[in-house]
Protein backbone atom coordinates (compact mmCIF):
# COMPACT_ATOMS: atom_id res chain seq x y z
CA UNK A 1 0.00 0.00 0.00
CA UNK A 2 2.72 2.40 -0.72
CA UNK A 3 0.63 4.49 -2.98
CA UNK A 4 -2.09 5.52 -0.75
CA UNK A 5 0.05 4.91 2.52
CA UNK A 6 -0.91 8.37 4.29
CA UNK A 7 -4.84 7.49 3.50
CA UNK A 8 -3.93 4.21 5.18
CA UNK A 9 -2.72 5.93 8.35
CA UNK A 10 -5.68 8.70 8.47
CA UNK A 11 -8.10 5.66 8.24
CA UNK A 12 -6.23 4.16 10.81
CA UNK A 13 -7.63 6.84 13.24
CA UNK A 14 -11.14 6.03 11.90
CA UNK A 15 -13.82 4.25 13.87
CA UNK A 16 -14.23 2.27 10.33
CA UNK A 17 -11.06 1.24 10.77
CA UNK A 18 -11.55 -0.05 14.20
CA UNK A 19 -14.72 -1.70 13.46
CA UNK A 20 -13.31 -3.60 10.34
CA UNK A 21 -10.52 -4.81 12.48
CA UNK A 22 -12.31 -6.54 14.98
CA UNK A 23 -14.16 -8.54 12.40
CA UNK A 24 -11.09 -8.52 9.83
CA UNK A 25 -8.29 -9.08 11.74
CA UNK A 26 -5.36 -8.32 9.49
CA UNK A 27 -3.45 -5.11 7.77
CA UNK A 28 -5.50 -2.11 7.08
CA UNK A 29 -5.03 -2.43 3.67
CA UNK A 30 -6.85 -5.64 2.79
CA UNK A 31 -9.85 -3.91 4.45
CA UNK A 32 -10.10 -0.86 1.83
CA UNK A 33 -11.86 -3.90 -0.48
CA UNK A 34 -14.49 -3.38 1.53
CA UNK A 35 -15.68 -0.27 -0.30
CA UNK A 36 -13.38 0.40 -2.82
CA UNK A 37 -13.48 -3.39 -4.19
CA UNK A 38 -11.39 -5.89 -5.52
CA UNK A 39 -7.26 -4.81 -4.46
CA UNK A 40 -5.94 -7.86 -6.87
CA UNK A 41 -7.70 -5.97 -10.04
CA UNK A 42 -6.08 -2.58 -8.79
CA UNK A 43 -2.96 -4.05 -9.05
CA UNK A 44 -2.83 -5.44 -12.55
CA UNK A 45 -3.26 -1.58 -13.66
CA UNK A 46 -0.08 -0.80 -15.36
CA UNK A 47 0.97 3.06 -14.68
CA UNK A 48 3.38 4.78 -16.50
CA UNK A 49 4.82 8.37 -16.21
CA UNK A 50 2.37 10.84 -13.88
CA UNK A 51 0.28 8.59 -11.74
CA UNK A 52 -3.62 8.83 -12.67
CA UNK A 53 -6.35 8.39 -10.14
CA UNK A 54 -8.52 5.53 -11.23
CA UNK A 55 -11.46 7.72 -11.13
CA UNK A 56 -9.94 9.53 -13.59
CA UNK A 57 -12.32 10.41 -17.24
CA UNK A 58 -10.09 8.37 -19.27
CA UNK A 59 -10.02 5.03 -16.85
CA UNK A 60 -12.24 4.40 -14.97
CA UNK A 61 -12.11 0.38 -14.25
CA UNK A 62 -15.49 -0.85 -12.90
CA UNK A 63 -13.43 -3.50 -10.68
CA UNK A 64 -12.68 -0.15 -8.29
CA UNK A 65 -14.59 2.69 -6.63
CA UNK A 66 -13.94 6.06 -5.84
CA UNK A 67 -15.97 8.77 -3.75
CA UNK A 68 -14.86 11.53 -6.10
CA UNK A 69 -17.27 11.14 -9.00
CA UNK A 70 -20.21 8.39 -8.63
CA UNK A 71 -23.89 9.93 -7.77
CA UNK A 72 -25.29 10.09 -4.61
CA UNK A 73 -26.81 6.65 -4.88
CA UNK A 74 -23.77 4.97 -5.27
CA UNK A 75 -21.78 6.36 -2.96
CA UNK A 76 -24.76 5.63 -0.45
CA UNK A 77 -25.41 1.90 -2.25
CA UNK A 78 -21.77 1.08 -0.72
CA UNK A 79 -22.61 2.61 3.02
CA UNK A 80 -25.97 1.26 3.23
CA UNK A 81 -23.84 -2.51 2.73
CA UNK A 82 -23.04 -2.00 6.39
CA UNK A 83 -25.50 0.64 7.82
CA UNK A 84 -28.94 0.00 6.18
CA UNK A 85 -29.85 -2.83 9.26
CA UNK A 86 -28.78 0.15 11.98
CA UNK A 87 -31.55 2.19 14.10
CA UNK A 88 -30.27 5.27 12.92
CA UNK A 89 -30.02 4.63 9.65
CA UNK A 90 -33.03 1.96 8.96
CA UNK A 91 -35.15 4.69 7.59
CA UNK A 92 -32.92 6.33 5.00
CA UNK A 93 -34.34 4.51 1.89
CA UNK A 94 -37.71 7.51 0.89
CA UNK A 95 -36.57 9.70 3.05
CA UNK A 96 -36.26 13.37 2.46
CA UNK A 97 -32.50 13.48 2.58
CA UNK A 98 -32.16 10.51 0.60
CA UNK A 99 -34.96 12.07 -1.98
CA UNK A 100 -32.97 15.04 -2.29
CA UNK A 101 -29.73 13.45 -3.81
CA UNK A 102 -27.58 14.03 -0.37
CA UNK A 103 -24.99 11.61 -0.11
CA UNK A 104 -23.19 10.29 2.99
CA UNK A 105 -20.13 11.66 2.50
CA UNK A 106 -21.65 15.34 2.37
CA UNK A 107 -22.08 14.96 6.41
CA UNK A 108 -19.73 12.66 6.98
CA UNK A 109 -15.59 11.62 5.98
CA UNK A 110 -15.46 8.43 5.80
CA UNK A 111 -11.84 7.66 6.00
CA UNK A 112 -10.88 10.52 8.01
CA UNK A 113 -11.39 11.90 11.62
CA UNK A 114 -12.76 14.72 11.60
CA UNK A 115 -14.44 14.78 14.91
CA UNK A 116 -15.09 12.39 17.70
CA UNK A 117 -18.35 11.24 16.74
CA UNK A 118 -20.32 9.84 13.89
CA UNK A 119 -17.37 10.62 11.64
CA UNK A 120 -18.57 13.86 10.72
CA UNK A 121 -17.33 16.35 8.85
CA UNK A 122 -17.15 18.91 11.53
CA UNK A 123 -16.33 19.14 15.01
CA UNK A 124 -19.27 21.01 15.53
CA UNK A 125 -22.70 18.54 14.77
CA UNK A 126 -24.91 21.28 13.78
CA UNK A 127 -22.35 23.20 11.98
CA UNK A 128 -23.07 20.19 9.39
CA UNK A 129 -26.61 20.58 9.48
CA UNK A 130 -26.23 24.35 8.78
CA UNK A 131 -24.24 23.90 5.66
CA UNK A 132 -27.77 23.20 4.23
CA UNK A 133 -30.06 24.83 6.40
CA UNK A 134 -28.96 28.32 7.00
CA UNK A 135 -32.77 29.59 7.42
CA UNK A 136 -32.30 27.33 10.53
CA UNK A 137 -28.95 28.88 11.33
CA UNK A 138 -30.78 32.38 11.16
CA UNK A 139 -33.40 31.26 13.79
CA UNK A 140 -30.98 30.37 16.16
CA UNK A 141 -29.82 33.62 16.39
CA UNK A 142 -32.58 35.28 17.81
CA UNK A 143 -33.75 36.05 20.94
CA UNK A 144 -35.24 33.31 22.15
CA UNK A 145 -33.76 30.13 20.91
CA UNK A 146 -33.14 26.52 21.61
CA UNK A 147 -29.85 26.49 23.85
CA UNK A 148 -27.28 24.80 21.07
CA UNK A 149 -25.17 27.78 21.09
CA UNK A 150 -24.88 26.83 24.45
CA UNK A 151 -24.50 23.28 23.53
CA UNK A 152 -27.20 21.87 25.85
CA UNK A 153 -28.52 20.41 22.74
CA UNK A 154 -27.64 19.35 18.80
CA UNK A 155 -30.14 18.76 16.08
CA UNK A 156 -30.36 15.23 16.37
CA UNK A 157 -32.11 15.82 19.68
CA UNK A 158 -34.94 16.48 17.83
CA UNK A 159 -34.13 15.18 14.19
CA UNK A 160 -32.67 11.48 12.38
CA UNK A 161 -30.99 13.05 9.82
CA UNK A 162 -30.82 9.38 8.16
CA UNK A 163 -34.80 9.15 8.13
CA UNK A 164 -38.26 8.33 10.43
CA UNK A 165 -41.47 7.49 10.35
CA UNK A 166 -42.74 11.32 11.52
CA UNK A 167 -42.82 14.72 9.65
CA UNK A 168 -38.97 16.63 9.02
CA UNK A 169 -36.95 13.70 10.01
CA UNK A 170 -38.20 13.48 13.57
CA UNK A 171 -36.56 11.41 15.88
CA UNK A 172 -40.57 10.55 17.36
CA UNK A 173 -43.44 10.10 15.31
CA UNK A 174 -45.48 13.29 15.43
CA UNK A 175 -44.11 17.31 16.69
CA UNK A 176 -45.35 17.09 20.07
CA UNK A 177 -44.20 13.40 21.47
CA UNK A 178 -40.66 14.74 20.26
CA UNK A 179 -41.57 17.88 21.98
CA UNK A 180 -42.64 15.94 25.46
CA UNK A 181 -39.36 14.10 25.48
CA UNK A 182 -38.09 17.52 27.65
CA UNK A 183 -41.42 19.40 28.11
CA UNK A 184 -43.51 16.00 29.92
CA UNK A 185 -45.23 18.93 32.01
CA UNK A 186 -46.82 20.28 29.27
CA UNK A 187 -47.57 16.32 27.91
CA UNK A 188 -51.31 16.08 30.21
CA UNK A 189 -53.58 14.19 29.83
CA UNK A 190 -55.33 17.14 31.06
CA UNK A 191 -59.35 17.39 32.22
CA UNK A 192 -59.34 20.56 30.26
CA UNK A 193 -57.46 20.14 27.00
CA UNK A 194 -56.24 24.00 24.54
CA UNK A 195 -56.75 21.97 21.38
CA UNK A 196 -54.14 23.70 19.36
CA UNK A 197 -51.80 22.79 22.01
CA UNK A 198 -53.51 19.34 21.41
CA UNK A 199 -52.84 19.31 17.51
CA UNK A 200 -49.60 20.21 17.61
CA UNK A 201 -46.86 22.81 19.50
CA UNK A 202 -46.09 24.25 16.68
CA UNK A 203 -49.50 26.08 16.26
CA UNK A 204 -47.78 28.80 18.71
CA UNK A 205 -43.94 27.78 18.60
CA UNK A 206 -41.26 28.30 16.21
CA UNK A 207 -39.11 25.58 18.04
CA UNK A 208 -35.81 26.99 16.03
CA UNK A 209 -36.50 30.34 17.28
CA UNK A 210 -38.30 33.51 17.75
CA UNK A 211 -37.87 37.38 18.26
CA UNK A 212 -41.19 36.47 20.90
CA UNK A 213 -40.34 34.31 24.28
CA UNK A 214 -41.12 31.31 24.96
CA UNK A 215 -40.45 30.92 21.11
CA UNK A 216 -43.61 32.29 20.15
CA UNK A 217 -44.81 32.63 16.37
CA UNK A 218 -45.98 36.29 17.19
CA UNK A 219 -46.05 38.53 20.56
CA UNK A 220 -49.45 38.05 22.32
CA UNK A 221 -52.07 39.00 22.46
CA UNK A 222 -51.95 38.94 18.47
CA UNK A 223 -51.00 34.86 18.72
CA UNK A 224 -54.16 34.05 20.25
CA UNK A 225 -55.94 36.32 18.62
CA UNK A 226 -55.67 34.24 15.62
CA UNK A 227 -57.83 31.64 16.81
CA UNK A 228 -59.82 33.83 19.74
CA UNK A 229 -61.24 36.87 17.57
CA UNK A 230 -61.58 40.51 19.25
CA UNK A 231 -64.92 40.36 18.58
CA UNK A 232 -65.24 37.50 21.05
CA UNK A 233 -62.80 38.75 23.58
CA UNK A 234 -61.07 42.11 23.05
CA UNK A 235 -57.42 42.54 23.74
CA UNK A 236 -57.09 46.39 23.64
CA UNK A 237 -58.62 49.38 25.94
CA UNK A 238 -61.37 50.21 22.92
CA UNK A 239 -64.92 48.93 23.32
CA UNK A 240 -64.01 46.40 25.96
CA UNK A 241 -67.19 45.37 26.94
CA UNK A 242 -66.70 42.17 28.67
CA UNK A 243 -63.57 43.30 30.75
CA UNK A 244 -64.08 46.98 30.71
CA UNK A 245 -62.02 49.57 28.94
CA UNK A 246 -58.67 49.80 31.06
CA UNK A 247 -55.64 50.82 29.93
CA UNK A 248 -53.89 47.90 31.82
CA UNK A 249 -55.29 45.40 29.82
CA UNK A 250 -53.86 46.95 26.59
CA UNK A 251 -51.62 44.93 24.76
CA UNK A 252 -50.81 42.59 28.07
CA UNK A 253 -50.23 38.54 27.52
CA UNK A 254 -53.44 36.88 27.69
CA UNK A 255 -51.33 34.31 30.40
CA UNK A 256 -51.62 36.73 33.08
CA UNK A 257 -54.78 35.05 33.57
CA UNK A 258 -55.35 32.29 31.67
CA UNK A 259 -51.51 30.87 33.45
CA UNK A 260 -52.00 27.46 32.52
CA UNK A 261 -52.28 27.54 28.99
CA UNK A 262 -51.45 23.86 27.77
CA UNK A 263 -54.11 21.92 30.29
CA UNK A 264 -55.77 22.20 33.68
CA UNK A 265 -56.53 19.75 35.57
CA UNK A 266 -57.86 22.24 38.22
CA UNK A 267 -62.27 21.55 38.80
CA UNK A 268 -62.58 25.22 37.70
CA UNK A 269 -60.00 25.55 34.69
CA UNK A 270 -62.00 25.44 31.73
CA UNK A 271 -61.02 28.90 31.65
CA UNK A 272 -57.18 27.33 31.93
CA UNK A 273 -56.79 30.28 34.58
CA UNK A 274 -56.15 27.81 36.92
Amino acid sequence: MLCHEKYIRAFGKTSHARAFQNKQPGKLGSICENCHGPLGQHLKIKLSGKRKSPSSRKRKPHFLFSFKNPSPFKKNKVCLQCHESQNRTMFWQGSSHEMTGLACDKCHYISKRRSRKNLLRNKDSKKVCFQCHRDKRSKMMRTSHMPLRQGKLNCSSCHNPHGGDGPALLNQSSVNLTCFTCHQEKRGPFIFEHIPVRENCSNCHDPHGSNFRPLLKHKMPFLCQQCHLQAFHPGDIYDNKKLGASSRLGGKSCVNCHSNIHGSNHPAGSKLQR
